[in-house]
């Protein structure tokens, strides 16, 4: 069987150093927030090219810190697409704020601008809800529309959070999401392309006020250095508490990890780019794949194709011991607990066909061309067959 992800290979490669730094932390005993966790916070930063970046305990709760700073809840509206996995919805109601889902562009899968103007205007004139702020997602792993979609936000007065689960390193001519986006969150989820080895997530943003807010509410609304100035307070902080917050920080054995996966992360992120070009080399004149836009680098989460008959091809390949799977069958607004949300006027016809046709392949920085030969050649055998 070829592996979709395989992340033995990628342990193999790191080898020693990397059993060691687990190895440190268990033998420190600092397993929540030694000091791991803040040099993994810099040099995450100094990557993602943001001021600031603060581990949490998973990437849903990195989008759910943002909201709650912002002060976001019953009564306002977030806006995202429905074409991705249902965390980047699931955040809005649990701080009880509506999501409102967006269509996305056909050629990049990513949200799109015109629709989610639409969609706020439509929320305005309605008037049963406040637009508040817009989740962008980098779809498997490419950039979104940043700049046009940066611009409505900010002609709209709305906050953008840049949903980076899947695309944590993608770029756009040469700068990451935080460079429009007032936030970017993402996974360490082990499946993506940096993840580590449990659960974990991160939020990077500009503002140092919204820093100092975000490490509050991360342990339980602690009080932080702004809460505490001219006042004494000669205890932990964390026992001084000035907000409701939650608990969502990440393991330092987590830390550990991913700070041996950054040494090695650009060079994986240009593997990734080689087994893709390689993948439409051989596929382009067959099927259609997600487009990055001009100027962008994807780090590609995963390695989709549109296809007619994709129900079909996924057990002939499974046969032949190619895995395969499908993100993601059902769009987030046709699900029974999100299907009252309100969508973009015209519906999401974009969403909804796309989510019949896509299925993805094995993906990984370490794929050999001899398995990636197989994949290419028992679909050009489907298709052929099936034509």
């Amino acid at each position: 069987m070829i592996p979709f992800i395989d992340l033995q290979a990628q342990r193999q490669r790191l080898g020693q150093p990397l059993e060691d730094a687990i190895l440190r932390v268990v033998r420190s005993g600092a397993y929540i927030m030694g000091p791991e966790i803040g040099e993994f916070e810099r040099q995450l930063a100094a990557f993602g090219h943001a001021p600031y970046a603060l581990s949490c305990g998973s990437g849903t709760e990195a989008l759910v810190l943002p909201l709650m700073a912002w002060g976001i809840g019953p009564g306002d509206a977030v806006f995202c697409p429905s074409f991705s996995f249902a965390a980047t919805a699931e955040a809005m109601p649990l701080v009880g704020a509506s999501p409102v889902f967006v269509d996305i562009d056909p050629q990049t899968y990513n949200l799109d601008p015109q629709s989610l103007q639409a969609a706020i205007e439509a929320v305005k004139r309605e008037g049963k809800l406040t637009p508040r702020a817009v989740i962008a997602v980098d779809l498997f792993g490419g950039p979104a529309d940043y700049p046009a979609i940066a611009r409505v936000a900010q002609k709209q007065g709305l906050k953008l959070i840049a949903d980076s689960a899947q695309g944590f390193g993608c770029t756009l001519n040469g700068n990451h999401p935080i460079h429009w986006a007032d936030v970017t969150t993402t996974s360490f989820f082990p499946a993506k392309p940096l993840g580590c080895y449990g659960d974990g997530g991160a939020v990077l943003c500009k503002d140092e006020a919204l820093h100092d807010l975000l490490i509050s509410l991360r342990v339980h609304g602690q009080a932080v250095k702004s809460d505490i100035a001219g006042k004494t307070f000669e205890h932990d902080p964390k026992y001084l508490n000035v907000r409701i917050g939650m608990n969502s920080r990440m393991d330092t054995i987590q830390a550990a990890v991913l700070l041996e996966k950054l040494k090695i992360f650009e060079d994986e992120i240009a593997a990734r780019n080689r087994v893709a070009d390689r993948y439409a080399a051989g596929l382009g004149d067959l099927v259609k794949t997600p487009t990055v836009l001009d100027g962008g680098v994807g780090v590609w989460a995963q390695y989709t194709i549109e296809l007619e008959g994709r129900d079909d091809l996924g057990p002939k390949l499974r046969e032949q011991g190619i895995p395969t799977a499908v993100y993601y069958p059902i769009p987030i607004h046709k699900q029974g607990v999100y299907s009252g949300y309100p969508t973009a006027p015209g519906g999401l016809p974009v969403t909804e066909a796309k989510s019949g046709q896509v299925i993805s392949l094995p993906m990984h920085p370490y794929l050999a061309e001899d398995d990636q030969d197989q994949v290419i050649a028992a679909i050009r055998a489907f298709v052929k067959t099936n034509a």
